[in-house]
């Protein structure tokens, strides 16, 4: 039976992790973590004269190099003058050159959060009236592209790794101490050491051009590795591998010093590696603190110890649970895992599902906000996956819980009936002395054991006496191997044969499943803008008049939200009419994400019908000046009336949709 397992395990371990690859490289570029909330001009403005300096507001704080604010003139040459400045609070700002002529200029950002992840973005304005231009920004991909996917994937194998070193190890001291000497749980957490620490030099390596170019040329350019090394992201990764090399000595001596010795001299050994261990596990779990979300927004005083405590509880339980699965698929027939070690065990997952549940509500209050971000927002969805996975991993594991209870129960009914079987073959091996007398081999009146042989031809053994007692030796020595080796076969036999072991072996199994899939969402969780913080960037980028259809006098603002059904389908089309009267009028269309940011689609329509008149449709072809942002000049609106604005959005080929929304216009 155990052959058959040995594959199927392999194959299923296989296919959980690929959709895990998949669930990973499906997801999008890491988002930005601070969002732009303002800016100076605002986005669309049609400012009288050129502006000094253009400033930007973002939700935190933000680090800048050189290029991070460039602003770009109607043929997409650079009219910025000087370096970026930290203005106030969060806002940034870069002087313009002076005497610039009309048209629509360019604003492009790319920037560092606090919180380690690249920002990007474009938006524009105009000088005197619009225009068309021919800036593009395209150039700037950080945080996408082949090394964005690269970075992401290191960031998974660096969890993984985490979880597998600290909570394998932990296993072993806690639950299983004898797992010590098991050869498959020792290349477990071996692996995971060599898997974190690969992936903590390759994130190092990639950061520089994940936050600037993109390019993965740049991945090995010593400028980049040292303007990474004095950031805070740089100098937690480095202090990563410092502690990864404490990790590799704790690794050593409990599977080389501490396994050799016996249960009863383990006792001080278990405690200082015990207490070494937890050092270096609080170490690396702060190197992720200090540096990703926990590190910057509300109370990051109480954020980080908090975040600390999470990743623990993370890896004491899904480690665990991979070191016990390994334990239970693995361990040799001699060295089996425990019902005790199992039921330990068991005790350790609880106490870290309450850990997580209470730290984990701490995070999702304080990156959520509301409960309106949990389905509006994708940290929000990605976040109720979560949970839903993790209530998924607990019904499964208290399917665990009953499998160990019948194994303990099996196990405490066969004890006495061992320990007879056990007295009763002492009793077979120690005969009376009665017995003893009488021993004695066949053909001997005195059961001295001598034979009559011996004696024959003067008492001297013959000469080929000595070879055929080595290879009786031999043959001994054979047959007890071979007598070993059957004895092992028959126990692992019976060990697999038994339904309770063979239920927690596959209900543990599903709990690794579903361990690997978590970790995948809980990384793209770490890359996506928290939903407190989209909620408020909306907020603070929706003009006041973005919900109303009617203002009789001025500018119109219409907001439309659309959904065309496809991969990428929805976002809002922001239609600023300008001076909303009967004559000529200036369109400005600009198309957002879901995250509030211009983006491009594949085809945009308007067209105009007052039904009370029954005039229309007339169509308007706006014309595309840079990412997300149309404008039409001179629509004219023949009369005053109730009309109704119909926006057509097309992003495929398939996938299109009309929305309408009524405004008052004259």
């Amino acid at each position: 039976m155990s052959q058959t397992i040995a594959p199927r395990f392999r194959t299923l371990m296989l296919l959980l992790m690929a959709v895990a690859g998949v669930l990973l490289a499906g997801a999008a570029p890491a988002s930005a973590h601070a969002a732009l909330t303002g800016s100076d001009p605002q986005q669309g403005a049609v400012v009288d004269k050129a502006p000094a300096q253009v400033s930007l507001t973002f939700s935190e704080q933000v680090a800048m190099s050189d290029d991070s604010l460039r602003v770009l003139d109607p043929k997409g040459n650079r009219v910025d003058a000087g370096k970026p400045a930290n203005v106030s609070g969060t806002t940034y700002a870069v002087r313009l050159r002076s005497g610039l002529p009309d048209g629509t200029y360019t604003v492009a950002y790319q920037v560092v959060s606090a919180d380690s992840h690249p920002v990007g973005g474009a938006y524009t304005f105009s000088i005197g009236a619009p225009s068309k231009t021919s800036a593009a920004v395209g150039d700037q991909t950080a945080g996408g592209g082949i090394v964005g996917g690269l970075y992401g994937i290191g960031r998974y194998v660096s969890y993984a790794g985490f979880v597998v070193l600290a909570g394998g190890a932990a296993f072993v001291l806690a639950c299983w101490q004898r797992g010590s000497g098991v050869r498959a749980v020792q290349r477990l957490v071996v692996s995971g050491w060599v898997a974190l620490t690969a992936s903590t030099l390759a994130l190092l390596l990639l950061r520089g051009s994940y936050t600037t170019s993109g390019k993965i040329g740049d991945v090995f350019d010593l400028t980049l590795l040292g303007q990474v090394l004095q950031t805070k992201t740089g100098a937690a990764l480095v202090s990563r591998l410092l502690l990864l090399a404490a990790a590799a000595l704790f690794v050593a001596v409990l599977f080389g010093e501490y396994q050799k010795r016996a249960d009863d001299e383990k006792r001080d050994l278990t405690f200082g590696l015990a207490i070494g261990g937890t050092v270096v596990a609080v170490g690396l779990a702060a190197s992720w603190a200090m540096s990703e979300h926990a590190s910057t927004g509300l109370q990051p005083g109480i954020a980080m110890p908090v975040d600390v405590v999470h990743l623990l509880a993370v890896a004491a339980w899904l480690g665990g649970l991979v070191a016990l699965l390994v334990g239970l698929y693995r361990a040799p027939a001699e060295t089996p895992v425990e019902t005790a070690a199992v039921r330990r065990f068991s005790q350790v997952a609880f106490g870290s599902v309450l850990a997580l549940v209470a730290t984990g509500t701490y995070q999702s209050w304080r990156q959520v906000g509301s409960w309106s971000a949990l389905t509006d927002t994708r940290y929000g969805q990605l976040l109720l996956v979560k949970v839903g996975l993790v209530a998924l991993m607990v019904g499964v594991a208290w399917t665990s819980r009953r499998w160990t209870g019948r194994l303990a129960q099996t196990a405490a009914a066969k004890a006495p009936a061992k320990a007879r079987t056990k007295v009763a073959a002492t009793a077979g091996r120690n005969p009376g002395p009665d017995a003893k007398a009488g021993a004695g081999k066949p053909g001997t009146g005195t059961g001295t054991g001598k034979t009559e042989t011996g004696k024959a031809g003067g008492g001297k053994a013959k000469p080929g006496g000595k070879t055929a007692k080595g290879e009786a030796a031999r043959r001994a020595a054979q047959l007890a191997r071979q007598q070993a080796a059957v004895d092992t076969a028959r126990r692992k036999r019976l060990r697999d044969a038994d339904p309770h072991r063979f239920g927690l072996r596959r209900s543990v199994l599903m709990e690794a499943g579903v361990a690997v899939v978590l970790l995948a969402v809980t990384t793209v969780l770490t890359q996506t803008e928290p939903g407190r913080t989209e909620t408020e960037a909306r907020t603070a980028t929706s003009s006041p008049a973005s919900s109303s259809s009617s203002s009789g006098v001025g500018a119109v603002t219409l907001d439309m939200p659309f959904d065309t059904g496809g991969k990428d389908g929805k976002g809002v089309v922001r239609i600023d009419i300008d001076p909303a009267r009967v004559g000529g009028n200036e369109l400005h269309i600009f198309s957002l994400g879901p995250n509030g940011r211009l983006r491009d689609i594949t085809e945009l329509k308007i067209a105009f019908t007052l039904a009370a008149k029954d005039l229309g449709p007339l169509p308007v072809n706006p014309d595309h000046v840079t990412t997300g942002h149309w404008v039409a000049s001179g629509v004219q609106i023949p009369m005053a009336g109730d009309w109704q604005v119909a926006v057509t959005v097309r992003t495929s080929d398939i996938d299109q949709v009309t929305v309408t929304k009524n405004t008052q216009i004259g």
